[in-house]
């Protein structure tokens, strides 16, 4: 099992930065929030404020916690292993966005065009609930690059 994190960052004027992927890997081609693996003896949270920088030199603040994300290794899985994604959302940071993103090209999205991005089926269902107000947990199961099957749970508490 591994795990790891996205962080949603949304600037004054509604956009979300996103990462075109250019690394040769399952997401290569598609758009995906800043993120990566958390690391042994590093909580979440200090990987959300890590990856954040190194992809894309913004010193995040405050990330709230807004979902936990399951991606079962059944079958075909695409992930190579069973992974749970921490989703984090903020509006505070300082610094400048790099121009040399490790990962791939990034861009500031307009909010109601996320959905419209080329991304993981499962993407374009929860990336909408993590700009509302509220936690989830969710689960998402995969064949290659088909979405069989999914599920969400609200928190009655933040998580």
């Amino acid at each position: 099992m591994k795990l790891g994190v996205l962080v949603y960052l949304e600037n004054n004027d509604e956009h979300i930065l996103m990462i075109h992927r250019e690394k040769k890997d399952e997401h290569q081609g598609l758009w995906l929030a800043p993120g990566g693996k958390v690391e042994a003896n590093e909580a979440p949270y200090e990987t959300a404020v890590r990856e954040t920088l190194e992809e894309t030199g913004l010193q995040i603040k405050d990330p709230e916690l807004k979902a936990v994300l399951s991606f079962p290794d059944e079958g075909d899985s695409p992930f190579g292993d069973e992974w749970h994604v921490f989703v984090f959302y903020t509006n505070s940071f300082s610094g400048t966005l790099t121009k040399d993103c490790p990962e791939g090209r990034l861009e500031w999205i307009p909010k109601n065009e996320l959905t419209e991005l080329a991304s993981w089926e499962g993407d374009r269902l929860f990336t909408p609930r993590i700009l509302e107000p509220g936690s989830f947990s969710a689960k998402f199961l995969y064949s290659g690059k088909t979405l069989l099957d999914y599920t969400f749970s609200e928190c009655k508490h933040q998580v």
